[in-house]
């Protein structure tokens, strides 16, 4: 089932009787069945939240994201209790051994390359270094094939000199935001396969809570990329506008295509964590991505 996203960008209360969400604002009050959400972006810093509404989106998996005082996402609130064997999955997280994850990180930076080496192709841009890189990653990416394949990624995807940074120029804003909704997704649906986002494969940062959704969302990160070209293709506009905010968002709908089904990316996504579930669990070895565009 598709989950909704909701995005309050003005002053409201937020709370929950008879496991609705209950929304009260300027313009008008209504209700939302808990169930049906996926995602809460809160950007308003004088919104209100209630205790029981927050157990009960975390209960049923819904990710809450808070937004600082410059309307970016600064936080998330995760369920940590959302399966059966919790325990378990955990134990054998902790316990997966370095060239299972050395296995598991080739896994990810050639998936990552391909959907690179696609998104420039669709955009009628050469990728044969690309796929060159993809074909030649070593177990742990030990001579860092993706750091190389990025270069001439960002080199290439724009029409006019681009620098990929945190901080850096247009359109580097847009992408900053629409890498922190994925995150979210990622995080998300990594704690519903009862997975421990701090616990990374590859990234290892100790300030960093979510370094597994970090390593996990490498390859979906092209999706974001190309809403970003179609964004400013659309308006003209250097600002994160709330029209902006909206259309990234929109991300997390976007279908995407595995061998025998296609689906919205925030339920695929649960189809890529489950597998990586299932490899610490010692039953396969291969994480299950899709391909972005078919």
């Amino acid at each position: 089932m598709l989950k909704k996203t909701l995005f309050f960008q003005n002053k409201c209360s937020l709370t929950t009787k008879y496991e609705q969400l209950v929304i009260k604002s300027t313009n008008r009050d209504t209700t939302i069945p808990i169930e049906d959400i996926g995602f809460i972006v809160i950007e308003n810093q004088e919104s209100y939240i209630s205790i029981p509404a927050l157990s009960k989106l975390t209960s049923n998996n819904v990710s809450v994201i808070f937004c600082d005082n410059k309307h970016m996402p600064t936080s998330m609130l995760l369920n940590l209790d959302s399966h059966y064997i919790q325990q378990q999955v955990f134990k054998n997280q902790i316990n997966a051994s370095e060239p299972l994850k050395k296995q598991l990180w080739q896994q990810i930076i050639k998936a990552k390359i391909e959907n690179q080496a696609m998104h420039l192709s669709i955009n009628n841009k050469s990728n044969t270094p690309l796929e060159f890189y993809a074909s030649k990653v070593l177990s742990g990416d030990t001579d860092n094939r993706e750091a190389v394949a990025a270069a001439y990624y960002w080199k290439h995807l724009f029409d006019f000199d681009f620098k990929r940074e945190r901080y850096g120029n247009y359109p580097n804003l847009f992408l900053n935001y629409g890498y922190i909704i994925l995150r979210a997704a990622v995080a998300r649906a990594l704690s519903g396969s009862g997975l421990l986002n701090t616990l990374g494969i590859h990234h290892h940062n100790k300030y960093n809570a979510f370094c597994l959704a970090d390593d996990i969302m490498e390859p979906y990160r092209p999706l974001v990329d190309s809403k970003v070209i179609e964004i400013m293709q659309k308006y003209n506009e250097q600002e994160l506008t709330p029209q902006i905010k909206a259309e990234l968002l929109q991300v997390l709908t976007k279908t995407v295509y595995f061998k025998d089904k296609k689906s919205p990316l925030m339920v695929g996504l649960t189809t890529t964590t489950s597998s990586l579930q299932q490899c610490f669990m010692g039953k396969t070895r291969k994480i299950i991505y899709p391909k972005l565009w078919n």
